[in-house]
């Protein structure tokens, strides 16, 4: 094959690659020989088009020349899609050169497995007459590219049973997929395994065993792996370090970090990303204002992508969104992981609106596609403000990139309907879900409780069971949650019963919280109580908080007492429950305890969380105060003057303002005045004005809806002729013809 028949660029390949220094016109070399040399240096090079045309050179040339053993392999690994792959498979079997070439097959299994095609991989190494160590490590790392863990896993018990031993490359293939299982049996059995067979002092399979163990929580055993290493690189300090901060123990990765800067250990982008968010967790300001000047030091902030992302994410998660936003805004660079980051950090701050406007930002002004990141992102958003227009807007758009059918976008979209009163089409979407992850049973078993649907739940919990899905914690507190709204205490009981005798969940104070509040809302106080003194471990502010709500329901004032003293000593600065005691003394006429509690509040200047409701109107929502508006509303006078209308209407019908909720200490007029003005009362006037007559409404109240309020929307609902929904911090209230779906007990 003389120099000027080879196709252009060849020259350059064939020197850069080392396989002939010089390239002379008269080289003295078999054709075959030469030609192999080329494939495998245009495969090196990463020249597909210019490999595989050889081959054809070879087989249909002026002096057609036979391929050997050497051929196919380098034409393999260059084949640029799975068309091509069983072209060539085709190829190498009609020559007879496939099986009797282990390094073949092998590479041709590797060829399949990168374009994900399992099935033909499978068929190319079960037909191998023989298998060598490379052979199975080429399947077993496919599967692995391709997370079959449970078929790789299976593989590795099969090369075990044929007596093949695992080398290093083996072991670092397998034991990642301990974590992927989540199977801590099997990383035991796997390292048992790798002392065995003498493979405990290969560096890269004892840094996959301590990642392995961080994965799965077993930091007893990666601590154990890390301190009987001799040799240590950056990788096994990142493994470490990460596995630390994953598993909770911050303090202690942050520890581990400072041995790694005194080991002479260089730290990279990946050790400051656990960093970063171990920082974080810890609460520690001072700790990540120095992480990020070092990150600054270093001139990673302006190069590296992934340092600004761990950064902003730092600081959200530290609550300082100002700072996320203007480390976001300075970085040179942003992907749609940055503005997920933000739009994540402004949702878990409470910032609904913000994170809304983030990600309209992001989709007009920086071109960005919406990642499944995206949706898990801002579709809270929606459903926690009530912006249902928006969210099926966003659902929309899920179809159209085909992220509807990702179980976290589904599970999302759930939750939107399920909060924003549309509980028959987070049904339907929950139905035609055709997988279902623990966290979509969750969404759903949490939407049927809140609306009260208690029976309901229970049997799709009934069916979770039936379908092998594991419940966690989580699962628990939606059930106990339906149980209390709907009071059915039996069920509630044997819930909590079985999370511990059935499935080994200990209970947290969420599910000692929802036990006290179904014996408190069924009137159970003193078994309430009793609950509470048998805990095991010490009762916090939301188990006292459901106790203090029971006897607010009940009119017990004796242990509403109790439970107020306990709140008071263990977040004294709520004003909610010195609020609700406030009022229990005023309905019973005990004035002088209503002056005790205003003077603590006033005493410790506490002032009471702005209560605000939203609700969404042609696609735009709008948020309404209690009180005073800093920026009155466009309709503000017509709002107010559909209010004085309802309030007359309310009172010819004979409703009476229960002034108990008023703190202030003001004239009774002011009081009326102050009550007519709570965010829900506005919210309901705005949509009154602006939808049509009988149409139902949707509220989202941040708090719980006041005693008064929710007898004047029960009038509001007779006298409009129209069902009110409004969702309150703890449930739906369905208002129609003067009633409420919860009874009265809320």
């Amino acid at each position: 094959m003389p120099s000027s028949a080879l196709p252009r660029g060849a020259h350059a390949v064939l020197v850069t690659s080392g396989h002939l220094r010089q390239l002379d016109p008269h080289i003295q070399a078999p054709p075959l020989l030469l030609a192999n040399s080329l494939i495998a240096a245009f495969s090196r090079a990463a020249l597909p088009r210019l490999a595989v045309p050889l081959l054809r050179r070879l087989l249909a040339g002026a002096h057609p020349l036979r391929p050997d053993g050497f051929t196919f392999p380098p034409l393999f690994r260059a084949a640029p899609g799975p068309a091509t792959a069983a072209q060539l498979h085709a190829c190498a079997l009609r020559l007879g050169l496939l099986h009797p070439s282990v390094f073949a097959s092998g590479s041709l299994v590797h060829a399949y497995l990168r374009f994900g095609r399992v099935a033909e991989a499978y068929r190319v190494f079960d037909e191998m007459p023989q298998r060598d160590v490379p052979a199975w490590n080429a399947m077993l790392s496919g599967l692995c590219r391709n997370v079959r863990p449970a078929d790789a896993v299976a593989l590795f018990g099969r090369m075990v049973g044929e007596g093949l031993a695992g080398d290093a490359v083996t072991l670092s293939s397998v034991l990642p997929m301990c974590a992927l299982l989540g199977d801590r049996a099997l990383a035991l059995v796997m390292h048992v395994y790798v002392v065995k067979h003498g493979l405990g002092g290969e560096l890269f399979v004892c840094n996959a065993l301590i990642d392995v163990y961080g994965k799965l929580g077993m930091l007893e055993q990666a601590r154990w792996v890390f301190h009987g290493m001799a040799l240590r690189d950056l990788v096994t300090w990142n493994s470490i370090i990460s596995a630390y901060e994953q598993g909770g123990k911050v303090a202690s990765a942050v520890e581990l970090f400072h041995g790694m800067q005194e080991s002479g250990v260089r730290p990279d982008v990946l050790t400051l990303v656990s960093l970063a968010s171990a920082v974080a967790q810890c609460g520690d300001e001072r700790g990540a204002k120095s992480v990020h000047c070092y990150v600054m030091r270093r001139g990673l902030d302006a190069g590296d992508i992934i340092a600004g992302n761990a950064i902003v994410d730092m600081y959200a998660k530290l609550s300082k969104m100002e700072a996320a936003q203007r480390v976001l805004d300075d970085l040179p660079a942003r992907d749609v992981v940055s503005w997920n980051t933000l739009i994540t950090g402004y949702m878990q701050n409470g910032l609904f609106n913000e994170a809304i406007k983030t990600y309209n930002h992001m989709q007009k002004h920086e071109g960005l596609k919406p990642v499944q990141g995206t949706f898990v992102s801002v579709l809270p958003a929606y459903s926690n403000l009530g912006a249902l227009q928006q969210g099926m807007r966003m659902h929309a758009l899920s179809v159209k990139t085909g992220l509807n059918l990702d179980v976290y976008v589904t599970t999302c979209l759930i939750d939107l309907y399920a909060k924003c009163g549309k509980l028959a089409e987070a049904m339907l979407l929950f139905e035609q879900m055709p997988r279902r992850s623990t966290g979509t049973w969750n969404a759903i078993i949490a939407g049927l409780g809140v609306h009260g649907h208690g029976a309901t739940a229970l049997d799709l919990f009934s069916q979770m069971q039936q379908e092998g899905i594991e419940p966690d914690h989580v699962t628990f507190v939606s059930l106990l949650v339906a149980c209390s709204h709907a009071g059915l205490v039996d069920q509630g009981r044997n819930c909590f019963d079985s999370m511990q005798t059935v499935y080994g969940i200990v209970p947290i104070a969420k599910h000692y919280a929802c036990m006290v509040d179904i014996f408190g809302r069924a009137g159970q106080l003193d078994e309430a109580l009793e609950f509470i003194q048998g805990m095991p471990i010490k009762p916090d502010s939301a188990v006292w908080g459901a106790l203090l709500g029971a006897c607010r329901i009940h009119g017990n004032v004796e242990m509403a007492k109790l439970a107020s003293q306990n709140l008071y000593e263990l977040d004294p600065e709520n004003v909610g429950y010195y609020v609700l005691m406030s009022n229990m003394y005023a309905k019973i006429g005990k004035w002088d305890g209503v002056d005790t509690v205003r003077s603590l509040v006033r005493r410790q200047n506490l002032q009471k969380t702005p209560g605000w409701s939203s609700m969404e109107v042609k696609g735009s929502v709008s948020v309404f105060y209690s009180g005073t508006q800093a920026e009155p509303h466009p309709q503000h006078e017509e709002i107010q003057r559909e209010l004085q209308d309802l309030l007359a209407k309310m009172k010819s019908l004979g409703y009476v303002p229960d002034y108990s909720f008023v703190l202030q200490d003001v004239e009774q007029d002011e009081k009326e005045q102050i009550l007519n003005n709570h965010s829900e009362r506005l919210a309901i006037a705005f949509g009154i004005i602006n939808t049509p007559p009988r149409s139902p409404l949707h509220i989202y109240k941040n708090l719980r809806v006041c005693g008064d309020c929710h007898n004047a929307t029960k009038y509001i609902s007779k006298i409009t002729n129209r069902e009110i929904i409004v969702r309150d911090s703890n449930r739906f209230h369905h208002f129609k013809d003067g009633h409420c779906s919860c009874g009265d007990f809320w």
